[in-house]
């Protein structure tokens, strides 16, 4: 009788611990949901703007990595989206890839954003990477953003 009251607890712990993991076709569409909300993120950011988009779009524990700050998280990075000025230039994105994981609940994105000051032909080309957790909405949100500039045309 002990060994099988054992065996029942020792079953049940695992059980508990073991995190659910999604089934592969599951994670694919996923992969497929996280870019289309990426791309999706940056045609607001072309419509409405980038400080709507980038509003919109965040989880509220979100970290923004920019140049010349240290790690800007939740609350202050709610503050340095609504101080930004984004009425000057058009800032839009294109995902090359997607990662999502096993659990299916949280995952990246990564590609190259074009900034273009209204009125000039000039643009601007620049690398980013976005980490996104899944809400229990089935939304997803970035928890994580980050990019670099100086990026030639790409091809």
């Amino acid at each position: 009788m002990n060994k099988i009251f054992l065996f029942v607890i020792v079953i049940i712990l695992i059980s508990c611990t073991t995190k659910k993991q999604a089934a592969p076709e599951n994670i694919y569409t996923e992969k497929i949901a996280l870019m289309d909300a990426d791309r999706a993120f940056s045609t607001l950011s072309e419509v409405k703007g980038m400080r709507n988009a980038f509003m919109e779009y965040m989880d509220s524990n979100a970290v923004l990595l920019r140049p010349d700050h240290l790690p800007i998280i939740g609350a202050r990075a709610v503050e340095y989206l609504l101080e930004q000025n984004d009425s000057g230039y058009t800032l839009k994105w294109q995902p090359h890839n997607a990662m999502v994981s096993r659990s299916a609940d949280l995952g990246y994105t990564f590609g190259i954003w074009a900034l273009q000051p209204k009125g000039q032909d000039t643009v601007l080309y620049g690398t980013y990477v976005s980490i996104w957790k899944k809400q229990q909405n089935g939304v997803w949100k970035y928890v994580l953003d980050a990019g670099n500039d100086g990026l030639g045309e790409p091809e």
